[in-house]
């Protein structure tokens, strides 16, 4: 009797018990949905539509990470697809990019505080928008806040500063537009700080200086000015990026354990203090674009693990000491456009393969042709750098004035026509007008070319330029050949760097530069360096091509690429149409003149070739988000859009500082000129031009390159079929990807990688994701990485003695 007592009892207590705990699990599950419907249902969240059970047992997607303990949510992650497109935000709804008018923030920061167990909390690109609410300081667990690539505005909330477990706060690429907290400092565990890509204002605050757990200090692009307090008191701190600033103090002390300095585009002045030389760590350290004076500390050079120094663009002055030595690993150096005087030292006076330096625009006593008189580095106030504000008055109004000028021209071109009309009583069909133009106009046989360089430099052009960054209007400069073969010591074959079509390279120049078109017609293409009169490295390509194609024809495009330009483009400077002789089979040749990329080709560095050189996951996804941004630019930034844009490895070059620089874009341009042939009156067939869906479809291969390294490369249709099934296993991925991406790579930034990769290689054409979204997934890719690896540098921290 008595044992069936117990039983009963036992019964009784999981009859009672078993109701609280599923109430429990069900409470949270009913938050979640509750926060799908706040969030407009996203795509990203459709798994759960159909999903009846706890939402704490639904498998992670790359998009969506959801972990429980003890029935309570303590990991959200939420991707989004929704980005801002360009437009101007204004405080409301934008369709397609942001949430509906209907959306509130206010309630759903509301719901999002019932999950009070909460330690990290991701949502990204969800088109959220509005004020942030200050009872976001509910969620008193959340070590993790990340809220970038949304439309949030107003100050960051004071509250903020009770949520003392907080070790990482990313608000990247929204619109706050406030000052930058000077409460930081109550967060005592904070590690890393991001604001990027804001709209703060004012100081920067004291209270950053105080926070001795950071790591990394990331406000870059914001419009924060005045005084950067001394910073030598956080030990801890790695990184501190405060590039594109109004900061215009003096540069103050730094912790010696810094590995990256960005401070360009500032307004520091003063000189540069020579406790810069202590900091033993630094790898690379940019100081360009200020108003610093004095003469650069020795000991900046040879640092040892020194490798980018960037201080053009200032008014340093004197001389560098001949005795200087540089570090062993200092790979990029420039030091133009200064007012340092004397000679150069040694180990800085001419570049090499391990070390390229700038030193054009100083009144230094070598190189005079790209050299300043000595009297203009005497002078102390005549030269002075303009002020940011004037820059901007000087660029504005004179985009202003170009734009007026092409107006004038347009009107002026359209007079004369409609007055030949009446004179002449000539039937004219109606143009249609520049804004409205998506593709380039068709060439009139027998008549010259109405896409020439003045009337392409349209309002829509310029525009774009601006948008961009760019420095006035776009220039494209023509040049004449004797200007080439001086630059090319008379294409010298000691500075020539390849041959296009067969695709050769001297083997001295294996790990270098590799650049090759294989352009249909074209009958032979060679590539040198060059220097040109102002001190500027080029790469000189020569194409030859029939003389029976319209160079006039030719022109048009050239000008037309000329003006794209984009920090991920390998940029056109300009061209040299004079044939100076025919080569031995007749043919008239074109000399197209590029920026010179002196890091070599991206596929080099996928190689095993050369090892020391081999990337790892962040440093490639970081190279593959600098392309796609290029591609994309291509693809929607311009009238008309360049498609066909020859993606693969070989044409990813990488400057100085591993920037990803897209080499052979728009060369469909180019082939749809010269294929524009006379033929006895016989209109030709045009080639076919390439969809948007191709460049997606050849990305695709350059991510799948990046993933398993070059051994890809060539084996297309037979890899995808047996080799893409792959990546579905743990197994799968370690016999097949790349050990350095295996052992540099978190498992959620690899996985993101592989979805979109399989997508963009996907047969059905319906199937590839747009560029955009391309883009999206390798940033959100970065991001997680860039956690992931936080992560384990806090985990070792805390395991060293």
């Amino acid at each position: 009797m008595g044992l069936f007592f117990w039983f009963i009892l036992l019964l009784l207590s999981e009859v009672i018990f078993l109701p609280c705990s599923y109430q429990q699990q069900t409470s949270q599950t009913r938050v979640l949905l509750q926060l799908r419907r706040q969030l407009e249902n996203p795509n990203s969240l459709q798994a759960w539509e159909n999903y009846y059970g706890n939402l704490c047992n639904i498998p992670t997607s790359v998009h969506v990470s959801i972990l429980c303990q003890n029935t309570s949510v303590t990991e959200l992650k939420i991707m989004g697809d929704k980005v801002s497109n360009g437009d101007e935000f204004n405080g409301f709804a934008i369709p397609n990019q942001t949430l509906s008018e209907a959306f509130s923030i206010e309630s759903f920061v509301t719901t999002l505080t019932k999950l009070s167990s909460l330690r990290v909390l991701r949502l990204v690109s969800l088109g959220i928008w509005g004020p942030l609410p200050d009872k976001i300081h509910r969620l008193s667990s959340l070590e993790l806040l990340d809220l970038s690539s949304n439309f949030m505005y107003g100050s960051v909330p004071p509250k903020i500063s009770t949520m003392v477990k907080l070790s990482t706060l990313t608000l990247d690429e929204n619109y706050f537009n406030g000052t930058v907290p000077d409460w930081l400092d109550s967060l005592s565990n904070l590690t890393i700080l991001s604001l990027k890509n804001n709209l703060f204002h004012g100081e920067f605050p004291d209270s950053v200086s105080r926070v001795k757990t950071l790591t990394d200090i990331s406000m870059a692009d914001n419009n924060i000015s005045g005084k950067l307090p001394d910073l030598s008191g956080l030990t801890n701190l790695r990184v501190l990026d405060l590039r594109e600033n109004q900061l215009d103090s003096e540069l103050p002390l730094l912790p010696n354990q810094l590995i990256t300095v960005l401070l360009s585009n500032n307004s520091f002045s003063g000189h540069i203090p020579s406790k810069f030389g202590d900091l033993t760590q630094l790898q690379h350290l940019d100081l360009s674009s200020n108003n610093l004076t004095g003469t650069p500390p020795s000991a900046l050079f040879s640092l040892p693990k020194i490798s980018y120094l960037n201080l053009a663009s200032n008014m340093l002055s004197g001389s560098i000491p001949n005795k200087l030595s540089c570090g062993a690993k200092l790979g990029f150096v420039d030091i133009s456009s200064n007012r340092l005087v004397g000679g150069i030292p040694p180990c800085l006076a001419s570049n090499s393969d391990k070390r390229f330096v700038k030193y054009n625009a100083n009144c230094l006593s070598i190189d005079s042709n790209h050299q300043h008189h000595g009297p203009y580095c005497m002078e102390d106030n005549k030269g002075k750098k303009p002020s940011k504000g004037i820059v901007i008055t000087v660029v504005v109004a004179s985009i202003s004035g170009t734009i007026l000028f092409a107006v004038l021209i347009v009107f002026g071109v359209l007079f004369l026509r409609r007055r030949n009309h009446h004179q002449n009583h000539h039937h004219h069909h109606p143009r249609k007008p520049l804004e409205q133009q998506h593709t380039l106009p068709k060439q009139q046989e027998n008549s010259p070319s109405v896409f020439c360089s003045d009337l392409v430099t349209n309002a829509r052009l310029i525009s774009q330029a601006a948008k961009l960054g760019t420095q006035g209007a776009p220039v494209c400069k023509i040049f004449s050949h004797e200007e080439l073969r001086e630059a090319t010591n008379n294409f010298n074959k000691s500075i020539f760097l390849g041959e296009g079509f067969t695709g050769k390279v001297p083997n001295k120049l294996k790990c270098a530069i590799e650049l090759d078109v294989t352009l249909e017609n074209l009958q032979r293409e060679n590539l040198y360096k060059g220097k040109l009169e102002n001190g500027t490295y080029v790469t000189v390509r020569s194409l030859a091509f029939s003389k029976k194609y319209s160079i006039q024809n030719l022109k048009g495009r050239l000008d037309f690429l000329s003006k794209l330009h984009h920090p991920n483009l390998v940029a056109l400077l300009g061209y040299c149409t004079e044939n100076g002789g025919q080569d031995y089979n007749g043919a008239n040749k074109v000399f197209l003149v590029y920026e010179y990329v002196p890091n070599g080709n991206y596929r080099t560095y996928l190689s095993e070739t050369c090892p020391e050189k081999v990337l790892k996951w962040s440093e490639r996804l970081a190279i593959l988000i600098g392309i796609a941004k290029a591609v994309h630019f291509l693809h929607t930034g311009v009238i008309p859009g360049c498609f066909n844009n020859r993606l693969k490895t070989n044409n990813i070059l990488l400057d100085e500082h591993r920037i990803a620089k897209l080499s052979d874009y728009g060369i469909s341009i180019i082939r749809e000129a010269i294929e524009k042939v006379e033929a006895k009156g016989e209109r030709t067939k045009s080639s076919h031009k390439k969809t948007v869906e191709d460049d997606v479809y050849n990305f695709g291969f350059i991510l799948l390159e990046s993933l398993v390294g070059p051994i890809v490369s060539g084996k297309g249709e037979t890899f995808l079929l047996n080799e893409m099934a792959s990546f579905g296993s743990q197994d799968g991925r370690k016999r097949i990807v790349d050990p350095i991406v295996l052992t540099t790579s978190s498992q959620e930034s690899l996985s993101i990688v592989v979805s979109i990769t399989r997508k963009c290689i996907s047969h059905e054409v319906s199937s590839r994701p747009s560029f955009e979204d391309v883009l999206w997934n390798l940033q959100y890719a970065a991001q997680v990485q860039a956690t992931a690896d936080a992560d384990d540098q806090k985990s070792d921290s805390a395991s060293q003695p």
